[in-house]
């Protein structure tokens, strides 16, 4: 009650709701959703209780047909013995009538026609009361029509052993024989097509199946009961595979060897199958094998649809693995006396070609992308791996070589042993077709000796570049190991394993030809590696000693003219003869290579030798190829310059000490040099401990080309010249003061041009190596025309 009057002291508004008409609003809602439910149980109530009428009337329908048919074969068992008793009375009947034609027979013996035609009347009615063969004929009948395939072919195939005239159709001519032949052999049809009906069904089991071929084998029915076994286990095999193919993009690189069990299990099952229930199989071998190739096709052609982009790795591994799985069981097969290896091979030797080619395709884009800058920049730490070099330079080109070793290695770990037995040679063919890839990318890393400054910047935008002596010298080590280390260290370990197991599931000699990689194609391999390698090793010294021979500008500082008219100071020597000073020079700058591999090469001396030793036959060559230096001495524009007091004062002391004063006479000062700066070049290499027989083949080719060039202008060295042992001295005489220096009003100035380390920089400018231009402009101030006073030498008949 207070409630209510203080709600009588509030005054009433019009945005207010009372809480009546919500009440009301609420309550309506609610009453109309129960009643709503309350109607729905109510219909499902009555669906239900339908149903449960339905059901029990339909069981009681089930009931009484049940008893329906109780009554039927009570009925049928009535019938029967109703047939019986009619058969029995039947008998009875014509024997009866059989006895009575035997009295009359009696009774009139003296008429012989008509005892012959009761004794034939008398001899019919036996036959048809007492001949077995239609109460077999009968039997069978009743067999065929319940549906007793096993009794009825029981009783066939005794009756048929039996009976002689049923073994030979010719044996017996009569017509009673002939008929009843006929009558069996009808029967014996229905039976056989009664077993062809059951063999048929779609879902027979294995069981069953054996049980009816079988039956067609005993029947003499060999030839239908093999070829009803093998659409049988065709049939199954079908749905097997369509059962599974919708996985193969899940197991993308197993699904082959799955699609391989199911067919070849199929085919050997089938195989022992047809071999119990045939026996003797040589006349039907033929027929299984064209069935079993016919499967094989069919597989192959599956395995081409199914098989992902032919130039991923999962196809490559798919592809691989069909090939191991599928020569696996050949194998096995082959103790049943069928060999399918080489047919399988030349299925799917086409599509595993195919598959390696765009595989290999695929990393050759991969390397060529190697050197990218977008790429190098993520190659910013040092690996862990035998490629890696101790210079922080070199970190970028040891990870190109990782990363090749990494291409190459994901498609060996792809391959099985069967791949590698029957695709050996193609495999190793295109592994080297992928390190040619490879060196032709580092030798574009290098820089050329006659590239322009928009070139390389043009290339620095695309690739990276090796512009340090320890950046190439890196380039150079990563591709040496990789080619006489890593590559062939993962090739042997699928190659050799296999060349060990060759005869282990690779199929009967005469099944399959073997095309496994012997040792000396491996060898012939290995060595076509080092081929490609020396191609790098032969740009880089090319490129190298180019860019040490000729200027910026592209004149060469070995000028022959420097020998002929003895410009500045690059022929003079004080007391002990030395080299000139290119030469002085370019042994300069192989020391400080030398030192540079040291590091760089941290424990590959054989493969800094080997640099060091082309280098220097390089230059050799050079000299020996190069044309224009020997023009310069046939050119009679290019004489000797005659010999000034100051250089004969220079010279007189070692032409004093050695006695060789025809040297003044015939003027051959200059061959003398370029004698000894031959000379020079060996003994560097011998110091060095990289000589080889080919710098000494080429220097005495290029003193003896100079020899004669002199010979040619009117001049008779021979008996001038010292011996070799003089020059050689002389030589390592010259690599002892440069390696250890002296003082210097001895080597004040060639000093200026020879010692090149401390004027070593890293201008940007340089194309390969900057030291290297730097360097050579120092000592090529003679061969530039910047020396205070040039002297020169003159033959004394000019």
């Amino acid at each position: 009650m207070e409630s209510s009057e203080d709600d009588d002291d509030f005054p009433t508004h019009e945005w207010i709701t009372p809480q009546s008409s919500i009440n009301s609003i609420y309550q309506s809602h609610t009453e109309k959703g129960i009643r709503k439910v309350c109607s729905e149980l109510l219909e499902l109530k009555d669906a239900v209780e339908n149903l449960s009428g339905n059901m029990q009337s339909k069981y009681l329908a089930f009931l009484r047909l049940s008893e329906e048919v109780i009554e039927m074969e009570q009925e049928l068992m009535e019938l029967q013995k109703h047939v019986s008793a009619q058969g029995i009375l039947v008998q009875d009947l014509m024997s009866g009538v059989c006895r009575e034609l035997e009295v009359w027979n009696k009774c009139n013996s003296e008429e012989p026609d008509s005892e012959e035609e009761l004794s034939e009347i008398n001899r019919l009615l036996h036959n048809d009361l007492e001949d077995p063969k239609i109460t077999f004929l009968d039997t069978i009948d009743v067999l065929l029509a319940e549906h007793k395939v096993e009794e009825a072919l029981l009783a066939i195939i005794t009756e048929e052993s039996k009976s002689p005239e049923l073994h030979d159709l010719e044996g017996n001519p009569s017509a009673d024989g002939s008929s009843y032949r006929l009558a069996f052999l009808k029967k014996k049809e229905m039976l056989v097509d009664q077993i062809v009906r059951i063999a048929e069904q779609p879902y027979i089991c294995t069981a069953e199946l054996r049980k009816a071929v079988s039956g067609l084998a005993k029947l003499g029915k060999s030839s239908l009961a093999l070829k009803l076994m093998l659409n049988a286990y065709d049939s199954r095999l079908q749905k097997n595979i369509e059962a599974f193919l919708p996985s193969c993009s899940i197991y993308s690189e197993t699904y082959t060897a799955i699609l391989s069990q199911l067919v070849f299990s199929t085919i050997s099952v089938a195989t022992k199958e047809s071999t119990l229930i045939v026996g003797d199989m040589s006349t039907y071998m033929n027929r299984i094998v064209q069935w079993a190739e016919d499967e094989i096709e069919s597989f192959v052609h599956l395995v081409k649809e199914n098989s992902p982009s032919p130039e991923t790795a999962a196809a490559l591994r798919s592809a691989s693995v069909c090939t191991q799985a599928s020569l696996s069981h050949c194998s096995i097969l082959e103790s049943q006396g069928l060999k399918f290896s080489k047919l399988i091979m030349v299925l799917l030797q086409p599509y595993i070609d195919e598959v390696l080619d765009m595989n290999f395709r695929r990393a050759r884009r991969r390397i060529i992308d190697l050197t990218r800058n977008e790429n190098v920049a993520l190659m910013s730490s040092q690996l862990d791996s035998p490629l890696s070099v101790t210079t922080p330079s070199n970190i970028i080109f040891s990870s190109i070589g990782k990363k090749f070793m990494s291409i190459v290695e994901d498609i060996l770990d792809k391959l099985t042993p069967m791949v590698v037995l029957h695709f050996g040679r193609t495999i190793l063919n295109k592994l080297l077709q992928l390190f040619d890839k490879y060196v032709e990318l580092l030798i574009k890393a290098l820089p050329g000796p006659s590239e322009d400054d928009n070139l390389i910047e043009q290339r620095e935008s695309e690739d990276y570049r090796a512009e340090t002596d320890a950046e190439q010298l890196g380039l150079l080590g990563t591709a040496y190991t990789v080619a006489l280390e890593l590559l062939p260290m993962a090739v042997s370990k699928i190659i050799t394993p296999q060349n060990e197991n060759k005869e282990v599931g690779g199929g009967s000699s005469e099944s399959i030809s073997i095309v496994a990689v012997s040792s000396v194609e491996y060898k012939d391999w290995r060595r076509q590696l080092q081929h490609s390698l020396e191609k790098l090793r032969d740009h880089f010294c090319r490129q190298y000693v180019l860019t040490f021979i000729y200027s910026r500008e592209g004149k060469a500082r070995l000028d022959a003219r420097m020998y002929l008219e003895g410009k500045g100071d690059d022929l003079f020597w004080d007391s002990d003869p030395l080299p000139s000073l290119p030469f002085q020079a370019l042994f300069a700058r192989l020391q400080q290579l030398a030192s540079v591999a040291g590091d760089v090469l941290l424990g590959k001396e054989k493969i800094q030798k080997i640099l060091l030793s082309r280098l220097t036959e390089t230059v050799v060559m050079w000299l020996s190829e190069e044309q224009e230096f020997w023009d310069v001495f046939k050119d009679d524009s290019a004489q000797l310059q005659p010999l000034g007091l100051q250089q004969a004062c220079l010279f007189s002391r070692a032409i004093v000490l050695y006695g060789f004063y025809e040297l003044l006479i015939l003027n051959i000062i200059s061959l003398f040099q370029l004698i000894l700066d031959m000379h020079f070049i060996v003994e560097i290499a011998v110091c060095g401990g990289y000589s080889s027989r080919n710098v000494h083949q080429l220097v005495s080719a290029v003193i003896t080309r100079a020899i004669g060039a002199f010979s040619a202008k009117g001049i008779d060295p021979q008996s001038a010249l010292p011996e070799d042992e003089w020059f050689v001295d002389a030589a390592k005489t010259a690599i002892s003061k440069l390696m250890l220096g002296t003082s210097e009003s001895e080597m004040s100035e060639p000093d200026e041009h020879m010692v090149v380390n401390s004027e070593i920089s890293d201008s940007d400018e340089s194309l390969s190596s900057p030291s290297i231009i730097d360097s050579v402009d120092s000592f090529a101030s003679a061969n530039m025309g910047e020396t205070d006073s040039p002297v020169y030498f003159t033959d004394p008949e000019a």
